[in-house]
This record gives structure tokens, C-alpha cells and sequence, in this order.
């Protein structure tokens, strides 16, 4: 967000992310990056949670592995109500951050979103990789100086089931959702 609108570039978010659980978690996240949105005067399309439509798609695939099957439909389905509000509103390009993460495969994101934005003739998924040129030691730099919530999985039910087994195996405690922000003492 921060480079766009230094570079420029008219935005509007557009929040659309059924997958994420518990819905406290879901509305934690939204509500940082409404936070942020105000502070960069940037509007912000609050899109329906739609929680039972996404389990209804995963349906099958939750022993699916991150990066999977079961990623590739939550993508999609993201993609698409996102293209189709930027169809329906007069927006011919869209994007995601969701690239920024090392734990993302930008092949996978960006097929998704060129597969959504293909349903429409005039619309154009920026595929855009945000990681180069610093972009991911800036994302961390932003969350500490804004002490942004610490998002330590995913975000789907499978994603949460999946890191707390790992962090059992590894002799970490299990994520307690809500409590860890960028900026505290022990995250820096």
C-alpha cells in the first residue's frame, strides 16, 4: 500500500477472505488493515466474510498441504469475487500483496489471478512481484513501526491445525491467536 501511494498509483482495498479462522481472527486482520487504510487515505471495500461458501469449496481437501490443492482453490475463489467487483465498479486492474510472503509461491498466486481476471475482457492481474527490491524487509520494517498484529499462520482452519502440530513437534507453544504484535520486545 505504502509504495502504491508513493508511487502514485490510485487504490482501493478491496478485503475479501472467507478462509480465515476463527472469525475474531479474521476481524482482527481486517481491522489492521483498515487501520492502515485510514492512515494512507486509502478506501477500503469491506467484502462478505462468506465462511461457509469457503468450507463448502474446501470440502476434500483439507489434509492438502500448504501451497497445495487446497490453496490454489482458496486463491481462486478470492480471485474471482475480487474480479468480478472490479468488473461490476470500472476497475481494469487488480493485485494482491499476498506475493510479500516467503511462504507464498508467486507462480501459484499469480496464476490464480490471471485466471480470475481472464473472465473479463478489459480487466488485467498486475502480477507484480512486491518481494524484490526490499519489498519484504519493508513490509517488516512498516508492521514493527506501526505494531501491526503478527499473523503466525496462514489463516484457515487447516493452516492453524497444521502450524500448532508442527510447533508441538518442535517445542513451541501453540499459536495463541490475537496476542502477538510486531513492536513488542520480543518480536523485534
Amino acid at each position: 500500500m505504502e509504495a502504491m501511494v508513493e508511487s502514485g498509483i490510485d487504490l482501493t482495498i478491496f478485503f475479501y477472505n472467507p478462509n480465515i479462522h476463527p472469525r475474531d481472527e479474521y476481524e482482527l486482520r481486517k481491522n489492521e488493515n483498515i487501520r492502515f487504510a485510514e492512515k494512507m487515505n486509502i478506501p477500503f471495500i469491506d467484502a462478505d466474510y462468506d465462511r461457509d461458501n469457503w468450507f463448502k469449496r474446501a470440502r476434500g481437501l483439507e489434509m492438502e498441504p500448504e501451497r497445495g490443492k487446497r490453496c490454489t482453490m482458496c486463491f481462486d475463489m478470492r480471485f474471482e469475487r475480487t474480479a468480478l467487483f472490479a468488473q461490476e465498479n470500472g476497475f481494469n486492474v487488480f493485485t494482491s500483496s499476498l506475493g510479500l510472503s516467503r511462504w507464498k509461491d508467486m507462480v501459484q498466486i499469480n496464476g490464480c489471478g490471471m485466471r480470475a481476471a481472464n473472465r473479463y475482457p478489459v480487466l488485467v492481474y498486475w502480477t507484480y512481484n512486491w518481494r524484490k527490491h526490499g519489498g519484504s524487509s519493508r513490509m517488516y520494517e512498516i508492521s514493527k513501526r506501526e505494531e501491526f498484529y503478527k499473523q503466525e499462520y496462514c489463516g484457515c482452519v487447516y493452516s492453524l491445525r497444521d502450524t500448532n502440530l508442527w510447533r508441538l513437534k518442535n517445542n513451541r507453544p501453540k499459536i495463541d491467536k490475537g496476542t502477538a504484535f510486531y513492536g513488542n520486545s520480543q518480536l523485534s
